[in-house]
């Protein structure tokens, strides 16, 4: 199995990370006005510095301020951490990820969402999944 793309990172980077991949880009600023706990404006950009050395992020430049962007693409960070909760947690079972995943949401599910989901499944036995 792949290795989870956070796995080297400390608490407050993963905290930093979650920010920028759910924004899907955050001046320091921004990042840390979205952090639980007061930080220092130097210490979220030392952190945010420290990231790109890592290889996480990248930054454009708008004006006079540094914008932080992921540098990995979010669909395969996504995939990837997925894939290391199903195996951590479920035993690497994707029906029991999902069948806690149902019971988590199912009180918010909307018709749609649960045809939408029923479609995937249907889609997924006609490419013959795994027997």
């Amino acid at each position: 199995m792949a290795t989870a793309p956070h796995a080297d990172l400390g608490p407050r980077e993963r905290q930093i990370m979650e920010i920028v991949y759910r924004r899907g880009r955050a001046t320091a600023e921004e990042v840390r006005a979205e952090l639980p706990d007061a930080v220092s404006n130097s210490a979220v950009r030392g952190m945010l510095r420290l990231l790109e050395e890592k290889g996480q992020l990248r930054h454009e430049q708008d004006g006079l301020r540094y914008v932080y962007v992921p540098a990995r693409d979010t669909e395969q960070v996504r995939r990837s951490a997925l894939r290391n909760v199903v195996d951590t947690f479920f035993n690497d079972s994707a029906s029991a990820a999902v069948a806690a995943m149902l019971g988590v949401y199912e009180d918010r599910l909307t018709d749609a969402e649960l045809d939408r989901l029923s479609a995937l499944i249907e889609d997924a036995r006609k490419r013959g999944g795994a027997a």
